[in-house]
């Protein structure tokens, strides 16, 4: 079995803001609600009150207070069943797009728009939404029944912010390849794990043609070709890993630490996707016997900034007691374990976090990308006897 949930129609074009009327348009004038924050509604509103008003359309705007919960989502659904709201828009960054999937999903699966004024990660095109704690700790994940009827991405406006964001969304993004290859070595039958690793694959191999060259557009604030590129590969590509699904579910081991890492007020400082490159350090100290997979991700993870330890993600004080109490949050069913070729176990991430210290030595550096070992083409090919619709085994 194979679940595809994707958005209905995606656009990535520089100055689509001032379009955005024409896309409203065909789905209503009136009662449509808009979920955003206040930078990202600085950064549209003009234009989008201009585009509005060529097609008549009237709206309501919001700003999201804190976190994407259960309880915001509620409000907020509240709201827009007393005013019979016909569409939901969401202008932000992943949070703000998260709680106007839910808004949507939750008022009788409105239509729903959404419009990223970041790349720093999928969140405009998956089909989920990913709740947290008032306090800012990862929950779960509400899965979404009705998909964006438009992703529209303004690159102008996402060339225009800091280039922290797209470092953070491509190293998000680079994570599911990183995330998805240990279960193919256990498991090449599974034809919904094939496509979600070939679209990953696919970003990974944009990424290190592309994105240096995207990172200096970004910093001169150019929405070039190969700007363009790189954001669509972080919002589409890594979007449509996640649209496709099976009966297992395969939890990404570096988003598993991230999770965990939300439970500690002193890094909410830090980007999503800049967590999960830490969780990628700490899976590449899970699958050992790699040196050369593992040498080739660290240099990527340096080119694109990313903390790679505990002490460069500013955690003072007992790493070791750190270390302990992050160990204790990751989540992996024992399912999902039996799937990775590499034994976890709270001792074992124990280990793996610790030996990221490692990093930390003045000659643990490198000044070139070593080659990407070629992931194997047996991978994606079918095993003798495989027939589609066959159930994947462990």
């Amino acid at each position: 079995m194979i679940v595809v949930k994707a958005p209905q129609n995606y656009l990535n074009e520089a100055g689509l803001i001032k379009r955005i009327g024409e896309f409203v348009a065909p789905i209503t004038r009136d009662r449509v609600m808009i979920i955003t924050s206040p930078r990202a509604w600085q950064a549209t509103r003009q234009a989008l009150e201009t585009s509005f008003g060529d097609q008549g359309i009237s709206c309501q705007h919001y700003f999201l207070q804190g976190e994407c919960t259960r309880a915001t989502i509620g409000a907020f659904s509240a709201q827009a069943a007393a005013q019979g709201i016909r569409l939901v828009i969401g202008i932000g960054g992943g949070k703000v797009l998260d709680t106007a999937k839910g808004i949507a999903e939750s008022s009788g699966r409105l239509p729903l728009i959404t419009v990223p004024t970041i790349a720093a990660t999928c969140a405009a095109w998956s089909p989920i939404s990913v709740l947290y704690t008032e306090a800012g700790g990862h929950l779960n994940s509400m899965p979404l029944q009705r998909t964006p009827e438009w992703v529209l991405v303004d690159s102008g406006i996402i060339a225009a912010t800091p280039v922290r964001y797209l470092k953070a969304g491509i190293v998000d993004a680079l994570a599911k390849w990183y995330e998805f290859e240990p279960y193919l070595r256990r498991d090449d039958s599974s034809l919904s794990l094939a496509l979600k690793a070939q679209a990953a694959r696919l970003a990974l191999d944009i990424f290190e043609q592309s994105g240096a060259q995207a990172l200096a557009d970004n910093e001169a604030g150019v929405a070039t070709p190969v700007f363009v590129k790189v954001v669509d590969a972080v919002i589409a590509l890594a979007g449509m890993a996640n649209s496709m699904r099976d009966e297992f579910p395969r939890i990404g081991i570096a988003h598993a630490v991230h999770n965990s890492m939300t439970y500690h007020p002193d890094l909410h400082g830090f980007l999503h996707g800049e967590l999960v490159g830490f969780g990628l350090v700490v899976q590449s100290f899970l699958d050992e016997d790699r040196p050369q997979a593992q040498d080739h991700l660290l240099q990527l993870l340096r080119s694109f900034s990313t903390p790679l330890t505990l002490r460069q993600l500013g955690v003072a004080g007992s790493v070791a007691e750190r270390i302990k109490q992050i160990a204790l949050g990751i989540k992996i069913s024992q399912d999902n374990a039996a799937r990775l070729p590499f034994a976890l176990g709270t001792e074992r991430i124990e280990r793996a976090l610790a030996q990221t210290a490692r990093l930390d030595e003045p000659d643990a550096g490198r000044d070139q990308l070593s080659p990407l070992p070629a992931p194997n083409a047996a991978l994606f090919e079918p095993r003798p006897g495989y027939r589609a619709g066959t159930r994947a085994r462990a």
